[in-house]
């Protein structure tokens, strides 16, 4: 299943993140729908009812658009259906917020949309997944391996942050698992940042009996869990993995939706770390809840290369002037307030406080 995950990146740098090549060549960057981008607060602990950056093609919006034109909109996490009759969408007497992919065809909530296309891909950095144990649950975040291009950005005042990247550079996942934007090099707008996840799903749009604005919400599609994710959970998202993949789900004029079923397979492309439990709460909203812990021993673990990415990414990546989207405070008086609350940190913890790892905004 997926019950949280965590988008910290800015409305523009999503857009920057998921940018595509045109039936030409040419590579785009999908743009906001109208409205959509001041609705969309990056979070590092999101849950369902919140609202998230889905990308999808512009002709469920205008027919008149480019058959292969995608955009991004911030849609509800937790699929209403169109026909739903009550004027509260609260009162849905069942979750939606992830749905089997196995069970498609069979619920009419999800089978109307899949036979209208429309089909989705949710954004995130990653997701949270917990492990049962004995007496508790253990968190993990799951995400991309990043690629070598991965936080390279804004090094040249950052001493630190350069011998990071060229240690990180020695760590890079494998050609076929790269992001084509990471492995293209030198082309004009082109991302090298955090690779987002990019997850299948379907989504609705539903109008209050009485009238008002439609809302536009979500389901997360998953499949049984690959090898290498079983041991936590049993489910995990469908992945889509590249470029190709991502075009053939959105694609419902080309590509009709038994074929697109076919996308939907588990796959081993996914690295995860241990977190803290202090992401089990969803009102804790910081960069401790990425931060990797030692399962093993109470002292900072050393980091993997994939979780040394993630840190890098999140220390290179975010003007520092942006504000918190939940508390309203600039970097510079949460670094004040976070300094006075945790004075026992360790070294990591510490450097993921530094003002250049806040939620990113506009």
């Amino acid at each position: 299943m997926c019950g949280r995950t965590a988008c910290t990146l800015a409305p523009d740098e999503v857009s920057r993140a998921c940018s595509y090549r045109s039936r030409g060549g040419q590579r785009r960057e999908p743009r906001w729908r109208e409205g959509d981008a001041d609705k969309y607060r990056p979070s590092y602990n999101k849950s369902p009812q919140s609202m998230s950056p889905v990308l999808l093609s512009h002709r469920h919006f205008d027919k008149t658009a480019p058959v292969d034109e995608c955009v991004l909109a911030s849609m509800r996490w937790g699929l209403v259906p169109a026909w739903f009759k009550e004027n509260d969408p609260s009162k849905m007497q069942y979750s939606t917020n992830n749905c089997r992919s196995e069970n498609i065809l069979e619920k009419k909530t999800y089978k109307d949309p899949l036979i209208k296309g429309q089909r989705c891909v949710i954004l995130a950095d990653g997701f949270y997944e917990w492990r049962r144990q004995e007496k508790d649950k253990q968190p993990f975040f799951i995400y991309f391996p990043q690629t070598k291009g991965t936080s390279e950005e804004k090094t040249e005042d950052d001493p630190m942050t350069s011998t990071r990247n060229k240690e990180n550079s020695e760590t890079a996942c494998p050609p076929e698992l790269a992001s084509p934007d990471s492995t293209q090099g030198g082309e004009p707008g082109e991302w090298t940042g955090w690779k987002l996840l990019t997850m299948a799903g379907l989504f609705d749009c539903w109008t209050p009996p009485g009238g008002g604005e439609p809302l536009y919400t979500y389901s997360v599609i998953t499949v049984n869990a690959s090898k290498n994710l079983e041991s936590i959970h049993d489910r995990m998202p469908a992945v889509l993995d590249g470029e190709e993949e991502v075009r053939r789900w959105l694609d419902f004029g080309d590509v009709k939706s038994l074929d697109a079923l076919k996308l939907l397979q588990s796959k081993n492309s996914l690295t995860f770390h241990p977190v803290s439990s202090l992401v089990n709460n969803s009102r804790n909203n910081s960069p401790e809840c990425l931060q990797p812990v030692d399962l093993n021993s109470k002292k900072e673990p050393k980091p993997t290369a994939s979780s040394k990415m993630m840190m890098s990414w999140l220390k290179s990546s975010a003007p520092s002037k942006r504000k918190d989207p939940d508390t309203g405070e600039s970097p510079e008086e949460k670094e004040i307030k976070a300094e006075a609350q945790s004075k026992s940190a360790g070294g990591l913890q510490q450097w993921l406080q530094g003002a250049n790892k806040k939620p990113r905004t506009k």
